[in-house]
């Protein structure tokens, strides 16, 4: 993983040399997981994507594109199961001030870890493996408080510094960025970035089928951005 970040950090220096992407608010010290296009990075991703659109919209007689908002009414994400299930369970390390989500940490663990997990949480050491991610990670779910304490005891490994962390206890952590319309923020007024382009086009189905008087089978598609925490 130190590799990995040191690969990262030289492929960031030459593209920020070259003028493709600046880290974002970087006179003020950055801003993590946000970036710019520069110069050139802007005209590569305009390259990108109106060759994306040509050949996926301009070019079929059955595909239509659309632009939906950013902004969504919350009955959309409360029915999509964005605002009950969007979320990832989620531990830091301490030490290393690392955060992980906890299913991608345990498929890092070597055998004798996920037996000593399984032993604490009584959970069958003979299932599979994926199988077995899912339940442990339900049961610390279940038992937050002492989640924890039981990762420690069963030595998981942080994958950065390869020793055993001193780890938070698990938590569930919402993906969605979550704003207020309007100039009072309450429960009323509360709305979310999109966390996925898609549902835009779900609740404009119908509206783009009359318009553009497609017959089924047919598609719509869009370029656009979407948010996650």
């Amino acid at each position: 993983m130190k590799e990995n970040a040191k690969i990262l950090e030289i492929l960031t220096s030459l593209s920020k040399q070259r003028g493709f992407i600046f880290q974002s608010s970087e006179i003020y010290g950055g801003l993590s997981s946000t970036w710019d296009y520069g110069p050139l990075g802007v005209e590569l991703k305009r390259n990108i994507k109106n060759l994306w659109w040509n050949d996926m919209i301009t070019s079929r007689n059955n595909v239509v594109g659309m632009d939906a908002a950013i902004l969504m009414h919350p009955k959309v994400w409360e029915a999509s199961g964005h605002v009950e299930n969007f979320h990832d369970p989620l531990v830091d390390n301490k030490i290393s001030k690392k955060r992980y989500r906890l299913d991608h940490l345990l498929e890092e663990q070597s055998d004798d870890v996920m037996d000593a997990l399984s032993t604490a949480l009584k959970i069958d050491k003979k299932a599979d493996k994926e199988l077995k991610i899912q339940s442990i990670v339900a049961a610390l779910l279940k038992d937050e408080s002492k989640s924890g304490d039981t990762i420690i005891s069963c030595g998981v490994i942080d994958p950065f510094t390869k020793e055993v962390g001193d780890w938070t206890n698990t938590r569930q952590f919402n993906l969605m960025f979550k704003t207020h319309i309007g100039p009072v923020s309450d429960s009323s007024s509360v709305a979310y970035l999109r966390p996925e382009t898609a549902q835009g086009i779900f609740v404009n189905y119908l509206n783009s089928q009359t318009t553009s008087r497609q017959k089924i089978p047919f598609g719509i598609a869009q370029i656009g951005k979407a948010f996650r925490n």
